[in-house]
């Protein structure tokens, strides 16, 4: 019992006033200076992901870290309290995330004017309401849209984007500019998995689809206006009133989003989301400091106290031993930061978040076999270090670091790295040996590498009987799965066959040196 009170008092107690203060603080100074006060105009994928991310790590790293350092967590390969720290940044995110969302809505003024002419662009009210408007269908402007999706971009899917300005009363278009426009999104999603003739054919089916739902719509059926963020809808909208000549050009303009539901139904269920993920997070948590046992010599430690001077050195210490790859885990963590560098260089770049465009992942190096042929053989290497979209790196991350915890402290970091590129070139290989104009890019080929090589040494006797006999099966269930889903289309399963074949002949052939090596530290 004075174990379980330790563990309360000095790791769930701070976690739980460190998170809600992380979520209060952060939402309230988001609130006052992006949303009341307007200080900066930015992206709302900042706003509301990737700033919190970020900032999550500062009472993480500084205060967090050094008390999961009490619980005994460093098993065989040490990586435990990593794993710690990743989860609990979780725990804050997810519910800072929530509250972003639920802030933008629950704060935001609806203002009830005469007309469109009265709207002033520099207002933060963010609904409206008119006396009378006027929106007419001959000035709609539409921009058409395409893009993949899903973890194995399995998903097609088509959008269509109308923009037509908003008067405050009839006139033809063609005699002002306009900085108010009325805004509408379409779409819809297919398989990702047929022939290109068939994508073309439904394609073509969504645009007649769309005109003819917007050409019947009842434009004025609506109860109130939502003024968009800035964000890739408002970005798309924006593309479309640009078609039209009576586009102003001189100011920002405001997309307006009609809304046909009772203004107090605009927060949905965030505000119990909140707390709900919130609950569930400190539930989790509770449980993952319950079970591990304290480490005594850390505890000992923490418990005398350290003085200010030691606290400022082991604080540098603590940032860098986490933005530098550390000695047993070198080449994955670089790989992974390699990864996350080149993923966050194309969001910046404005080129996406969620899904990438082939165009834009031809231009930053991905694999195409016409391309290859012509000489750039590099791309076997760079399409390795690219993804599709978010969900896409995410989980080849996961993969990597999954598989770098057990293979990297047995090969050493150089061969992990070396045998890592080695595989991505030659998936990549494989890849454009299967397909004659498929633009590849992604880790899983170089990662199935790896775990060829893991699987080819469970099948020897480097690692212990009970571990053999606890991967060996779960490993091939992961790999066989993975390969028959690639089957279904969609994937590019030349890489991943391409790169375990690799993997298991370079396992295969390195088992002897490792063998040597395992007897030689045994004698010591």
């Amino acid at each position: 019992m004075d174990e379980f009170l330790k563990k309360i008092r000095l790791i769930y107690w701070p976690f739980l006033y460190l998170s809600v203060g992380f979520i209060a603080i952060y939402t309230l100074l988001n609130w006052l200076i992006i949303i009341k006060l307007e200080l900066f105009r930015i992206d709302e994928m900042y706003t509301e992901y990737w700033i919190p991310v970020i900032l999550v790590w500062i009472p993480i790293l500084f205060i967090l870290r050094k008390r999961i350092k009490l619980l005994k967590l460093t098993g065989d390969n040490g990586n435990l309290p990593f794993l710690y720290n990743f989860l609990v940044a979780f725990a804050f995110v997810i519910p800072t995330v929530i509250a972003q969302g639920y802030i933008k809505t629950s704060t935001g003024k609806l203002s009830k004017l005469e007309s469109s002419k009265f709207i002033d662009n520099k207002s933060t009210t963010k609904y409206y309401q008119f006396d009378k408007i006027y929106l007419d269908k001959r000035f709609a402007n539409k921009y058409w849209y395409v893009e993949v999706s899903g973890k194995h971009n399995e998903y097609l899917n088509f959008y269509c984007y109308i923009a037509l300005p908003v008067m405050s009363e009839p006139q033809d278009t063609n005699s002002r500019f306009f900085s108010t426009w009325y805004g509408l999104e379409y779409s819809d999603q297919f398989s990702n998995r047929l022939d290109d003739s068939e994508k073309e054919k439904e394609y073509q089916r969504f645009q007649k689809r769309t005109l003819a739902q917007f050409n019947n719509e009842n434009i004025y059926n609506f109860i109130y206006f939502d003024k968009l963020g800035i964000n890739e809808r408002h970005e798309r909208l924006v593309k479309s009133a640009m078609l039209s000549n009576c586009y102003d050009h001189s100011t920002d303009i405001l997309i307006l989003k009609p809304v046909n539901e009772p203004f107090e139904q605009r927060n949905g269920s965030a505000f119990g989301w909140i707390f709900g993920s919130y609950g569930i997070a400190a539930f989790f948590w509770f449980l993952m400091i319950f079970f591990p046992s304290f480490n005594t010599t850390e505890l000992n430690k923490f418990q005398k106290g350290i003085k200010p001077k030691s606290k400022i050195h082991v604080t540098h210490k603590t940032i860098l031993s986490f933005i530098i790859p550390q000695k047993g885990f070198f080449s994955t963590h670089l790989i992974i930061e390699l990864n996350l560098v080149i993923f966050l260089c194309m969001v910046f770049s404005g080129l996406g978040f969620l899904t990438f465009n082939g165009s834009d992942l031809l231009a930053w190096g991905a694999n195409f076999r016409p391309n290859v042929t012509d000489g750039e053989c590099w791309r076997l290497l760079t399409s390795t270090f690219l993804h599709g979209g978010v969900m896409h790196l995410l989980m080849n991350l996961y993969g990597l670091f999954f598989i770098g915890l057990f293979l990297e402290p047995l090969l050493n970091s150089k061969r992990f790295g070396l045998f890592y590129l080695i595989s991505g070139i030659m998936a990549s290989v494989f890849s454009i040996m299967w397909h004659e104009a498929t633009v590849s890019v992604g880790a899983s080929g170089a990662i199935f590498g790896m775990y060829g090589i893991f699987l080819s040494l469970l099948l020897t006797k480097i690692y212990p009987k009970d571990f053999q006999k606890s991967f060996l099966a779960s490993t091939l269930i992961f790999v066989g799965y993975n390969l028959l889903i690639g089957l279904t289309g969609g994937i590019d399963n030349a890489a991943h066959i391409g790169g375990l074949i690799t993997g298991m002949i370079i396992g295969f052939a390195i088992y002897p040196t490792l063998r040597k090596e395992k007897a030689m530290k045994e004698k010591k």
